[in-house]
């Protein structure tokens, strides 16, 4: 039996990323790297590599290893497809950088305030 949710897809999509990460056997940050190709290949939205970008650096990749993948496949998707991959994990990390600046403010304020 299924229990209720007000976030149902999150849910799934989260479940369903637990029972990949353990069934597969890559370390981390080969993990994330191929998850980026595949990113990439599948003309994925920033929302997607923003998923990605919390366990990249928890994994220490660098975005010289981000850019590496996105060169790595360029000869198979093609050059729209990295080109749009490159925009959209700059969006992706424009968001990260906005949340995190959100989440700096409001704990300023609650100390403030507190």
């Amino acid at each position: 039996m299924t229990i209720a949710s007000d976030t149902p897809v999150l849910d799934t999509l989260a479940a369903m990323t637990v029972d990949s990460v353990e069934r597969c056997g890559l370390p981390p940050d080969m993990l994330i790297l191929t998850r980026i190709a595949a990113l990439a290949a599948s003309d994925a939205p920033p929302i997607s590599y923003l998923a990605h970008i919390e366990p990249g650096l928890r994994a220490g990749l660098t975005s010289d290893q981000l850019q590496d993948v996105l060169v790595a496949v360029a000869p198979i998707v093609g050059t729209a497809r990295v080109m749009t991959a490159a925009g959209n994990i700059a969006a992706a990390l424009g968001i990260a950088i906005a949340v995190a600046d959100a989440e700096i403010e409001a704990e300023i304020d609650a100390e403030t305030k507190g």
